[in-house]
C-alpha cells in the first residue's frame, strides 16, 4: 500500500505535547507520512504558554506551496490559526490545491477558557474554512461559540452539531469531554448521529487531546477510512494515550503518542513468550493446579485496554493424565475471563501484564503463603447484586476491590466461590514466564504434602 500523505496546519508547541508535535508523532505513529504548516511559533511548557509568535501570512503561503507543490497530500488537518490573515490563506491554498480531506479542529480557547481567536478570526473561520471540512471537530466551549446554544447534555451536542453542520462541514464531531460521566463524543454526518464512548480517565495529564484526535482522524480519513470508521479507530487512538500519559514537567503532562505503536509492535513477541511459558508448565506434572473449569495463561500487549489486546489459550489448559494440556496456540481474544483479570490489575500497575487461574484449595492457600508469595482476597457474598447478575463482571469486581486495598499488586488473589461459582485462585505477574514458575512452585509444593 502506498504510503499516505497527512499534512498539518497549526502552531508549533515547544514543548511537545500538542501542536505540530502531537500531530505529527500521531500521524507516524498510525502509519501515514506527516508534513506541516506552521502558523504559530509557542514558548510553552507542561506548566502553560509563555508566548505566542504569529507566522507572517506570506511565509504561511510559502510554506503550503513548498510542499503541496512538491508532495502532495492525501488529508490535512488544521490547529491553531491565531487570526483571520492566516485562516484567509490557509482556505485559499486547500482550495487551490484542492484538498478533498480536511479536518478542522477549531482551537478558540486555551484549557482554561481565555479565547485563543478575535471575532474577526472566527469570522473567518466560520466563512472561510468550516465549508472546506470534511470533519470538524469542536469541543463543547468551541461548539456552544460555534452553534449559539449551551450544552448540557447529549441532546445539546446533537442540536449543535446540526448547527454547525448548516455552516457548510459536511460532518461534525462534537467532543463530549467537558460534561460528566463517560467520555462521549458525537458524530452527524448531515442526516444521521452516531456516538463514540470511552470510559473517563481520571489524569492530569491530557495536554494535546484535541491535537492528537483531530490528526488521527485525518490519517485515518487519508488511509480511505469511511469518517465513522475513522473516528472509531482515532478515539481508541486517543483513549489509550490518555490512559497511558507521561508524566514530565511540573504540571499537565502530555498524551502518549506512542502506546498505539508500542502496544502493536509486541504482538509476536506476547505470543511466542505465552508458548514458551506454557511449555516450561508442560515439562512437569501440573495437573494437580488444574479446576474443574480449566485453566487459562494470559498476556497482555502492553498499554492494553480491551479483551482483544490479551492473548490467551484456546480452548483453556486442561488435565490430560496428571499433565497441564493446551488444546491450540494463543491468540488474542481468546478469553474475556482472562482478560479480565488482566486489564483490571493493569489499571493499577500497568507493570503486571499475566495472569493465570489455578485449583482452590485451603492448602494451596497455605502453600502459597508458606512460599511467601503476597496473598489477598475477596469474599463473593458482598458482591453487589447487580455486578452479580453480569456475567464475568464479578472478577473484575474482585479483582479491583483487593487492589483497591493494596497499594502493591498481590501474588496472589483468591476466592471462596458462592451458588454456582467455582473457588478460586489467580497468579499475577508482569509476565507469563514469572507466573508460571509460580504455578509451578506451588504443584511441586502440593504433590510434597
Amino acid at each position: 500500500m502506498k504510503l499516505k500523505r497527512v499534512l498539518t496546519i497549526a502552531g508549533s508547541d515547544s514543548g511537545g505535547g500538542a501542536g505540530i508535535q502531537a500531530d505529527l508523532k500521531t500521524i507516524s505513529a498510525l502509519g501515514a507520512y506527516g508534513m506541516s504548516v506552521i502558523t504559530a511559533l509557542t514558548a510553552q511548557n507542561t506548566l502553560g504558554v509563555q508566548g505566542v509568535f504569529e507566522i507572517p501570512p506570506d511565509f504561511v503561503e510559502k510554506q503550503f506551496d513548498s510542499v503541496l507543490g512538491d508532495i502532495g497530500a492525501d488529508a490535512a488537518k488544521t490547529g491553531m490559526l491565531a487570526n483571520s490573515n492566516i485562516i484567509k490563506i490557509v482556505a485559499k491554498k486547500i482550495r487551490e490545491y484542492r484538498i478533498e480531506k480536511v479536518v478542522v479542529d477549531p482551537v478558540m480557547f486555551a484549557k482554561g477558557g481565555a479565547p485563543l481567536m478575535a471575532p474577526e478570526a472566527i469570522e473567518a473561520l466560520i466563512g472561510e474554512l468550516l465549508p472546506l471540512a470534511l470533519v470538524a471537530t469542536p469541543n463543547i466551549p468551541e461548539a456552544e461559540a460555534l452553534a449559539g446554544i449551551k450544552i448540557k447534555t447529549i441532546d445539546d451536542m446533537k442540536a449543535a452539531a446540526e448547527k454547525i453542520a448548516f455552516l457548510g462541514t459536511r460532518n461534525v464531531l462534537v467532543k463530549g469531554g467537558h460534561l460528566e460521566g463517560a467520555a462521549t463524543d458525537v458524530l452527524f454526518d448531515g442526516r444521521d448521529f452516531r456516538s463514540f464512548s470511552s470510559e473517563r480517565i481520571a489524569t492530569r495529564n491530557t495536554h494535546g487531546t484535541g491535537c492528537t484526535y483531530a490528526s488521527a482522524i485525518a490519517t485515518g480519513i487519508a488511509q480511505g477510512l469511511s469518517v465513522a470508521d475513522a473516528v472509531e479507530r482515532a478515539k481508541k487512538y486517543v483513549t489509550a494515550a490518555i490512559r497511558f500519559s507521561i508524566s514530565i514537567g511540573g504540571g499537565q503532562g502530555p498524551t502518549n503518542h506512542m502506546a498505539h505503536l508500542l502496544r502493536e509492535s509486541e504482538r509476536y513477541r506476547c505470543l511466542q513468550d505465552l508458548e514458551q511459558a506454557v511449555s516450561r508448565l508442560e515439562e512437569e506434572p501440573c495437573g494437580n493446579i488444574i479446576p474443574e473449569v480449566q485453566s487459562n495463561l494470559g498476556y497482555a500487549l502492553p498499554f492494553s485496554s480491551a479483551k482483544e489486546d490479551v492473548a490467551a489459550f484456546p480452548g483453556r489448559i486442561i488435565r490430560v493424565n496428571g499433565q497441564a494440556r493446551t488444546v491450540r496456540s494463543p491468540r488474542f481474544g481468546a478469553s474475556s475471563h482472562i482478560a479480565k483479570i488482566i486489564l483490571t490489575v493493569m489499571r493499577h500497575d500497568s507493570r503486571y501484564r499475566s495472569a493465570m487461574n489455578v485449583r482452590f484449595s485451603e492448602e494451596a492457600v497455605r502453600v502459597c503463603r508458606d512460599l511467601g508469595f503476597t496473598v489477598e482476597s475477596f469474599d463473593r457474598s458482598d458482591e453487589p447484586k447487580d455486578i452479580k447478575e453480569t456475567e464475568g463482571s464479578s472478577l473484575e469486581w474482585g479483582t479491583a476491590l483487593v487492589l483497591s486495598r493494596n497499594p502493591a499488586v498481590p501474588d496472589i488473589i483468591f476466592d471462596r466461590g458462592d451458588t454456582g461459582k467455582e473457588p478460586m485462585i489467580r497468579i499475577l505477574g508482569k509476565t507469563p514466564a514469572e507466573v508460571v514458575e509460580k504455578a509451578v512452585m506451588i504443584s511441586r509444593k502440593l504433590r510434597e504434602h
